[in-house]
């Protein structure tokens, strides 16, 4: 049966643990060129895409094998053939298909008729690739993020629900300062505390990360967010409260002025454009374990 990665607890903490080492070693590596030679992986987006699209050709081209991003206007798909079909019919193609999708559904449904391994490249729900990535970038700068404190400033969106299931698989405390409104009407998650307090959540916290205020899909509500969230900016004097160890992160693409100040990314403890290359890195672990 093949191995689906569309949420992180598709995978044991073992074979997680395992991809990161991997990342690391792929990273300080040339000598990869055949480690994927004759595979194929298929890119199917419904939204927009920078790094998740550029990471996943890059990484299998560096592999050795292919992959090519598929327009979903250019399928039949656009023509309404039922998502099943193509699920079957792709499937019996390649040996992967990354999913960039409006509804964690569509995932879910791919993936039950694909005989393909199913990657999440981002859904309404989740987004495992980013936070796997994140992991990756700590590990780099802190080693083993068991037992540490984590800051979410900003919604509960699909990057944070991530971060909850990482929260509960590596066991560290993750604190979501996220004003009430924005929280999720189910708060009994393990090792995750909401709060509507910036301070509270991001004292002692050895890893500080946010997101932009207005998601795709949420630009009705534009202002509304950009009002309720104003006081949830991080920025130097915000990140003087963390550890002194503390490191930022960012999925991007970030709103400087909004989520984050003008200068954050220059802050020498930003480690955004490492967190951005390790894309690449974490991916080409993850497509091994997936597709050797």
């Amino acid at each position: 049966m093949n191995k689906n990665f569309l949420n992180l607890k598709d995978l044991s903490k073992k074979d997680l643990e395992n991809i990161i080492e991997n990342s690391i070693s792929l990273k300080k590596s040339t000598a990869n060129a055949d480690l994927l030679a004759g595979k194929y992986v298929a890119l199917i987006f419904e939204k927009s895409s920078t790094r998740t699209r550029v990471s996943f050709e890059v990484a299998m081209n560096q592999l050795g094998g292919k992959a090519s991003f598929l327009s979903v206007a250019d399928l039949q798909l656009g023509r309404g053939e039922p998502l099943e079909d193509t699920a079957k019919v792709i499937g019996s193609m390649a040996d992967g298909v990354v999913l960039r999708t409006q509804k964690h559904e569509t995932q879910n449904t791919f993936a039950s008729f694909s005989s393909a391994a199913t990657i999440n490249g981002l859904s309404n729900l989740s987004h495992p690739c980013q936070v796997l990535t994140d992991l990756l970038t700590y590990f780099e700068e802190n080693g083993s993020i068991e037992g540490e404190k984590v800051c979410w400033s900003g919604d509960f969106n699909n990057v944070c629900y991530s971060y909850a299931e990482a929260a509960n698989i590596f066991n560290f405390e993750l604190h979501v300062a996220c004003p009430k409104e924005f929280q999720p009407k189910i708060k009994a998650l393990p090792n995750v505390t909401f709060t509507e307090s910036l301070d509270e959540a991001i004292d002692g916290s050895s890893l500080v990360t946010t997101d932009v205020w207005v998601s795709m899909g949420d630009e009705n509500e534009k202002e509304k967010r950009e009002q309720l969230f104003s006081d949830y900016q991080i920025n130097p004097s915000v990140m003087d409260k963390a550890s002194n160890k503390a490191i930022f992160l960012h999925c991007l693409p970030a709103i400087r002025g909004q989520e984050i100040s003008e200068d954050l990314l220059e802050d020498k403890r930003s480690k955004v454009w490492t967190q951005a290359e390790n894309r690449l890195h974490a991916q080409k672990a993850l497509l091994v374990e997936l597709l050797k």
